[in-house]
């Protein structure tokens, strides 16, 4: 679009330091499908305690070494004390920032606070069960565990729309099977209407997002990330295990 595109390079500046904010959307709708942070309500899920729900992924970000993001949800933030991550050969790991946290609002029921933290992986990390340590102020004290297998899941290819590409009006996003992920969340933002992200899929078991009527306009300019993931709601692996985000492709309308 000759004499009307913004600055290419700002623009991707931006869009890339909401990569962490795009996780936590996604993160934090997994989370708000869990109906009870009760263990008695999950049976064997080691992922419950009585305190709340605890799990770790494996994320593989662009231009950065993989890394732990550790969340922990639960609806009595304020009778936390603390958190501390470890490691399968119960080796403190690290400590969780009670201050980095979201906020799920709940239809008639408490609000949730998920505390969200992006650790290093230790080096010479191997597979096994991880686990964090919750302290409450009356001074119990309760374990959760998630079982992690340390890989990288690799980051989405092959977009058509091709990144940068000037196409008619779309029917719908593709990309090419990420392997071993078996869902994905596709987050699409307007980059004429101050980068606002306009659209969030459900999650997708297909390399592919038909896009809703009317979502994408002629002479629209827009951006759009993919998260692939590898399972969803495991018993042993939590949430998920490996997730992967892409760097963002943009891609401009005809008008």
């Amino acid at each position: 679009m000759p004499g009307t595109r913004k600055d290419n390079q700002g623009t991707r500046t931006g869009i890339c330091s909401a990569l962490q904010a795009l996780l936590f959307t996604c993160l934090l709708s997994v989370s708000s499908t869990h109906a009870s942070n009760q263990q008695g309500s999950h049976g064997k899920d080691t992922h419950y305690t009585d305190a709340g729900f605890f799990d770790v992924h494996v994320c593989n970000w662009p231009d950065r070494p993989a890394f732990f993001m550790v969340l922990f949800s639960t609806v009595n933030p304020d009778a936390v004390k603390s958190i501390e991550i470890m490691t399968p050969d119960m080796q403190p790991m690290a400590a969780l920032d009670l201050n980095r946290y979201r906020t799920i609002k709940q239809k008639n029921k408490p609000d949730k606070r998920v505390f969200i933290n992006q650790v290093a992986i230790p080096p010479g990390a191997g597979d096994g069960w991880y686990s964090a340590r919750i302290t409450l102020s009356d001074g119990h004290e309760y374990t959760g565990k998630d079982f992690v297998k340390i890989s990288r899941l690799p980051l989405a290819a092959g977009h058509i729309p091709a990144n940068e590409a000037e196409v008619t009006l779309p029917r719908s996003l593709q990309w090419e099977a990420v392997p071993a992920a078996g869902f994905y969340q596709v987050f699409i933002r307007d980059l004429w209407n101050d980068d606002k992200l306009i659209h969030t899929s459900k999650l997708l078991n297909s390399p592919e997002l038909v896009l809703p009527e009317g979502l994408l306009k002629p002479g629209g300019y827009y951006s759009w990330i993919i998260h692939a993931r590898d399972t969803n709601e495991d018993v042993m692996l939590g949430d998920f295990n490996h997730g992967s985000l892409n760097k963002p492709a943009t891609f401009s309308v005809a008008p």
